[in-house]
């Protein structure tokens, strides 16, 4: 399988601690060239988080902020106005920065977890009705795919890779969710059910390229991989050997691993975190443990932060890109 972008690539995640669209995007592009990506900026308050970007995503169904949290709506209020107003602020700037850009990230999130996020107007989570987290996978679908079509028109010198992105698969695969009053928890979602969901998402960027991002423990690799996932995106600290014949298979499969090697939550531009030799030696070990060709670490690689990087300082979001370009570039021997 060909990846879009040049051995010794790295990219970011997702969300930075800034508000300025224009500035974000401006960062992005200025410090990961091969691979830059539309920022999501949550520190701007509601419906600029994650939840809220999905939701202004959304076709034919409405959703709005109550204070047990996102729930669907009857209609369209101002909270899913306001996600949508952020995410044209966003297009907006990505669209006058990137126009001789060959290729761009958008990420969303996944309707797994989007699904453990939202409510239903009786207070249950939307994973509990079936039909109900249909509908939303269908919904979400169709506004990714409607995105993805409008970029492709202003910027058509661009190739996308679309970002899905499911912190909560594990939990929701596992029957870990938390019911909204916090004393039980939300029944497992069969794989049967949650496969097609992600597969229909990850279809919308055909024919772009795909990937899965999980930063959890214990990531569902087969099912990403069965969705149409050409790359998983993977928090290194959390890998454990267990892992290893999933990873593995993943790489021969021809797909991607991006390994996130720096902390998403970091403060201080200096310390053993942002030390480029160490991060290459993360890599590389686990490389070697695998069993590949050292020759072809660069190809499969990709270099990232953890998570996303709202909750860093600006002065290391900076250093951690520097830092993580260097390493991809390390990579290459």
């Amino acid at each position: 399988m060909t990846h879009p972008w040049p051995p010794g690539t790295a990219t970011g995640i997702g969300s930075l601690p800034v508000e300025d669209s224009f500035e974000a995007v401006n960062l992005v592009f200025g410090e990961l060239p091969d691979l830059p990506y539309l920022p999501e900026l949550p520190h701007r308050g509601l419906g600029a988080d994650m939840v809220g970007r999905a939701a202004s995503l959304l076709l034919d169904m409405a959703v709005e902020w109550q204070p047990h949290g996102w729930t669907i709506a009857a209609r369209p209020g101002r909270d899913q106005g306001r996600a949508r107003d952020y995410l044209r602020r966003d297009l907006d700037a990505l669209v006058e920065h990137a126009q001789d850009a060959s290729l761009i990230k958008v990420q969303v999130c996944g309707p797994l977890t989007l699904g453990a996020a939202l409510e239903l107007p009786n207070l249950h989570k939307v994973l509990t009705d079936r039909g109900a987290f249909r509908d939303l996978a269908d919904s979400l679908a169709e506004g990714v795919a409607a995105l993805l079509a409008n970029l492709a028109q202003q910027l058509p010198s661009a190739r996308f890779v679309l970002q899905v992105d499911e912190p909560a698969a594990t939990a929701v695969l596992n029957g870990e969710i938390r019911t909204p009053s916090g004393y039980g928890t939300v029944g497992a979602l069969d794989s049967a059910i949650a496969e097609p969901a992600l597969a229909k998402l990850l279809g919308a960027a055909d024919p772009g390229y795909r990937a899965v991002h999980c930063c959890a423990a214990s990531v569902p690799f087969q099912l990403f991989a069965g969705a149409g996932a050409n790359a998983v995106s993977v928090d290194l600290s959390q890998l454990r050997v267990a892992d290893f014949d999933a990873v593995g298979q993943l790489i021969d499969d021809g797909r991607s691993l991006w390994l996130g090697v720096v902390p998403g939550n970091g403060q201080a531009t200096g310390g053993p975190e942002l030390d480029r030799a160490r991060l290459n030696e993360r890599i590389v070990g686990l490389w070697r443990q695998l069993g590949f060709d050292p020759a072809l670490v660069a190809e499969s690689i990709v270099p990232t932060p953890t998570c996303g990087l709202a909750g860093a300082s600006p002065a290391y979001v900076r250093a951690s890109m520097r830092v993580l370009n260097e390493v991809g570039r390390s990579l290459l021997g």
